[in-house]
């Protein structure tokens, strides 16, 4: 895709810091190095206020920084984000993401072939191996157990999946959208605060008929968990009460009572069973608290 500056869309990166300053850099500094001649990147500092950070950023003329006053987790950081966007494109990119170069042109290439395209994602591979792919793309999920697989998860990254196809889901660290369609369906449900919410909201774009596409000839490199820790109880307690959610939102009153008698019945004994095993304490209290949400603190 030959791209000129004064014919390139408007590229808007969206990405949101909690506490992560060098690494928030170190995507700003791999954005430096793209191709494309027109983007920007706005920061969503998630909490508080980084004047060591915006001091930092003050370089790069294309980069802007926001606040909160408060931990609004993935989903809430990127809707305050949103309101400075000023791209055609929004680039939804987590900060422990670098990028390679030559990123944009084939994902927007994808985008101006076909008008009925909602969402992208390209490929993503492990920052620490870089051989190693992360997300090529993903299936659809069980209705009952909630879980789906990841393609090319684990496996070697030789060209296999230099590919562009249609997936039934995006991956929330690196997520292309249109403006347009942000503003005709509606930002991320941020009551998830962290996980699925990228799940949800591809739902939402398949309901009205969008697809949701992989793109392999762009590619990023992932430095997975480095907000909230591979295993940490923070995770272990949003991927439950979010699974649940999930499913409570998206499927019908009979598949979801199938998927949360599955859950009780099963995923949740098994789950406490090989945390206690471990010495996992936290986590275990985590998966039970996550569990307990549903119940009594998920809006109705």
């Amino acid at each position: 895709m030959n791209i000129k500056s004064t014919s390139a869309p408007l590229v808007s990166f969206l990405t949101v810091n909690y506490h992560q300053r060098e690494v928030t850099l170190a995507l700003v500094n791999s954005l430096s190095k793209l191709s494309y001649p027109n983007w920007e990147c706005i920061v969503v500092n998630n909490h508080e206020q980084d004047l060591e950070l915006e001091s930092a950023l003050r370089t790069h003329k294309n980069v802007k920084v926001t606040s909160t006053n408060a931990n609004l987790g993935f989903a809430g950081g990127n809707n305050v984000g949103l309101e400075f966007c000023r791209g055609e494109y929004i680039y939804f990119i987590n900060n422990d993401v670098e990028v390679e170069p030559y990123l944009l042109e084939p994902i927007l290439e994808v985008f101006e072939n076909n008008a009925n395209i909602g969402m992208v994602s390209s490929k993503i591979v492990y920052f620490h191996d870089k051989t190693t792919i992360q997300y090529a793309g993903a299936t659809e999920l069980n209705k009952i157990t909630t879980r789906n697989t990841g393609i090319g998860h684990g496996e070697k990254d030789e060209g296999q999946y230099d590919d562009v196809r249609e997936t039934a889901f995006v991956h929330g660290a690196s997520m292309v959208v249109p403006k347009v369609l942000i503003d005709e369906i509606g930002p991320m449900y941020d009551d998830f605060f962290l996980y699925y919410e990228e799940y949800d909201w591809c739902e939402r774009f398949k309901q009205r008929g969008y697809e949701i596409i992989y793109c392999g000839l762009g590619k990023v490199y992932h430095k997975e968990s480095v907000s909230t820790g591979v295993n940490s109880p923070l995770k272990v307690y949003y991927l439950t009460r979010n699974r649940l959610l999930f499913a409570r939102r998206n499927y019908s009153m009979i598949m979801y009572s199938a998927n949360w008698f599955y859950f009780t019945t099963l995923a949740l004994p098994k789950g406490l069973i090989k945390h206690m095993i471990k010495g996992e304490f936290a986590q275990a209290k985590a998966m039970l608290k996550g569990y307990f949400w549903n119940f009594y603190s998920a809006k109705k």
